[in-house]
C-alpha cells in the first residue's frame, strides 16, 4: 500500500474533502493559511475566488481548516458514511484479487 492509500483504498476513490457554501465564505482565506495540503486555491477576479482544487490531498477525516472558518462556511461528509464506503471498496478489492 503506498502513500495514496487510506486503510488500503486508493486515495482518489474516497469522497472526502472539504465544501465551501459560497453564501457564508467571506474569502477571509484562513483555511488556505492553515491547510498544509494545498487543497485550497485562491483564484484571483473571479466570482468564486476560493476553491478545493486538490480534494484528494485533504487527509482523510480531517476536518481542522472547517475549524478555523469563522463563518462556518466549509463543511464535510458524513465521517460514519465515508467509513462505510471506505469498507465496501475494501471489500470489493479483496473479491477482484
Amino acid at each position: 500500500m503506498g502513500e495514496n492509500t487510506f486503510m488500503g483504498v486508493p486515495r482518489d476513490k474516497i469522497d472526502w474533502s472539504p465544501r465551501i457554501d459560497y453564501n457564508k465564505c467571506d474569502y477571509c482565506m484562513e483555511c488556505v493559511d492553515f491547510c498544509p495540503h494545498n487543497v485550497f486555491e485562491v483564484r484571483e477576479n473571479e466570482e468564486k475566488k476560493l476553491i478545493v482544487k486538490n480534494p484528494n490531498n485533504c487527509v482523510v477525516f480531517c476536518r481542522a481548516c472547517g475549524k478555523t472558518c469563522g463563518p462556518d462556511a466549509l463543511s464535510f461528509p458524513n465521517k460514519s458514511e465515508t467509513t462505510k464506503a471506505i469498507k465496501v471498496i475494501r471489500k470489493e478489492m479483496k473479491e477482484n484479487e
